[in-house]
């Protein structure tokens, strides 16, 4: 027992020059590890909350961009389709006016046509009837007399 204890004594001796520091370094390398992954997680944790707090600013913008954009879209179609309607009316009323001119002109083509075909039927009653009223020379040399009598400055 004695020999056993010396034993024990020597290899705790050996363990405590020899294997103490080693098993310590170990345990220190260790703690050492798991220190420097706790501050890199922590890291990675802020840099996520960072990238994060960005990718919601970034939507917060891009959604206000896009209300932007559909209001002026719809500005755009308001404004197009007022355009629109006002070139219609323009193009309407020119072509009412272009038909009422035309509508005017051949009214004015007309009643000179019906003018004149008035003109023409007198004239050709007036010489039916002077026809038949002056078959005969004397007939017609009484009512030429007549006529200048009539006319305040002819004298016959």
């Amino acid at each position: 027992m004695f020999w056993m204890l010396i034993g024990f004594l020597i290899v705790l001796l050996i363990l405590a020059k020899v294997g103490w520091p080693m098993i310590m370094g170990a345990v220190n390398k260790r703690n050492q590890h798991i220190s420097d992954s706790l501050v890199a997680a922590q890291q990675a944790n802020d840099a996520l909350a960072g990238i994060e707090a960005a990718k919601e600013k970034a939507m917060a913008e891009s959604q206000a961009e896009q209300i932007r954009i559909m209001k002026e879209n719809q500005e755009l179609k308001t404004q197009l389709i007022e355009e629109a309607r006002a070139q219609a009316r323009a193009e309407a009323e020119k072509i009412v006016n272009e038909a009422r001119a035309k509508i005017e002109k051949e009214q004015a083509e007309a009643m000179a046509q019906v003018k004149n075909e008035a003109v023409t039927l007198s004239i050709d009653i007036a010489e039916k009837i002077l026809q038949r009223e002056l078959h005969d020379k004397n007939a017609q040399n009484d009512y030429i007399q007549s006529l200048l009598k009539n006319q305040p400055h002819i004298e016959a």
